[in-house]
């Protein structure tokens, strides 16, 4: 049996439905493309998820498609910043509490401003991590916004 992670229980207590997937991580390929193969899924469906800092020094979530970039342009305007820049690795679980590779835009340490990437708005069901490596949820698109107060906006090249 699967142990729940904190984005689990949080989607337990709100009494949002979702699915777990499970893939094994041993070979050490959990970037998304390897990852969204692994599950056999459509690599539209699968989303990552990336922590970036505007000039403000304010931290911003997106979740995008896995096999897409950020715009750090398209990033800066919808946050408002001068610029943005991804966060360094170093730094990911300091500010959200997850690991590289099982960082979920759900339950993070802190509530940040999230954008899901508008390609998003054309899917019933979206997969993101599940909080831990080898843990993924598929759930609505409509829920994974309520649950993170996250916006549709295009932030992809």
């Amino acid at each position: 049996m699967q142990a729940k992670t904190n984005a689990m229980r949080i989607l337990d207590k709100k009494k949002i439905s979702y699915n777990v997937i499970v893939y094994d991580s041993h070979d050490g390929k959990i970037d998304g493309m390897s990852v969204a193969h692994k599950i056999g899924k459509d690599l539209q469906c699968v989303y990552k998820t990336l922590v970036a800092q505007g000039s403000s020094g304010s931290i911003y979530v997106f979740v995008i498609p896995v096999q897409s970039e950020l715009d750090l342009k398209k990033a800066a305007k919808v946050t408002g910043e001068k610029n943005v820049a991804l966060v360094p690795m170093k730094d990911i679980q300091k500010l959200t509490g997850y690991i590289r590779g099982g960082c979920s835009p759900i339950g993070m340490v802190k509530p940040y401003p999230t954008f899901i990437d508008s390609s998003a708005s054309q899917l019933d069901e979206i997969v993101v991590s599940g909080g831990k490596i080898g843990v993924l949820i598929e759930l609505s698109v409509e829920d994974l916004q309520s649950v993170t107060e996250a916006v549709l906006q295009e932030v992809v090249k």
